[in-house]
């Protein structure tokens, strides 16, 4: 279970109160003055769910075997975009989530597949997929432990199949070829 999670926006407490309003929670200044500019969205779920959003140019660091705690730097080339993800599963209805992004012009999309999502683009930029309560029962369904595992093993042999008939295609192929 991913407890708390750390982001990076071009307007962190903006984005930090929009989570929060997701969250039905509460964004505070982050707790540490050696972040300055830099908020937390909190949930008071039973979980501890926290996210924090610190400006875009921070990364996050390790520290020297003395450093009670992680280190920061400002990079000005970082990329407007990132790998990082998550699903989280909101109390905002739908409906909500979606007037929030057009109130805040963010790209939002429903999507589905092997399950429904929110997807919501925070500042454009970083994607959070939402679960509100009509949605979060499906997807914690497909992610109960035997789906789950029944559908990477389907997936797998199917991946499996598919190398060896290109493998076996390009042997085939390369027999027959002359160079």
């Amino acid at each position: 279970m991913i407890h708390h999670l750390s982001i990076a926006a071009q307007n962190p407490k903006q984005v930090a109160y929009v989570l929060a309003e997701l969250f039905q929670g509460e964004a505070f200044p982050f707790p540490d003055a050696r972040y300055p500019n830099s908020y937390v969205a909190l949930t008071f779920d039973i979980h501890g769910t926290v996210v924090d959003v610190h400006p875009f140019t921070t990364e996050l660091i390790p520290g020297s075997q003395d450093d009670t705690m992680f280190q920061r730097r400002q990079n000005p080339d970082a990329s407007p975009y990132t790998a990082t993800h998550a699903a989280i599963s909101v109390p905002a209805s739908e409906e909500q989530i979606w007037a929030i992004a057009v109130r805040e012009n963010w790209q939002i999309r429903h999507r589905s597949g092997f399950f429904e999502v929110i997807e919501l683009w925070i500042e454009n930029r970083v994607l959070i997929e939402l679960l509100p309560p009509t949605i979060a029962p499906g997807y914690l369904a497909f992610m109960e432990p035997q789906t789950l595992r029944q559908f990477f093993a389907t997936k797998a042999a199917s991946t499996e199949q598919k190398t060896f008939h290109q493998s076996a295609t390009k042997r085939v192929y390369n027999e027959n070829s002359t160079v």
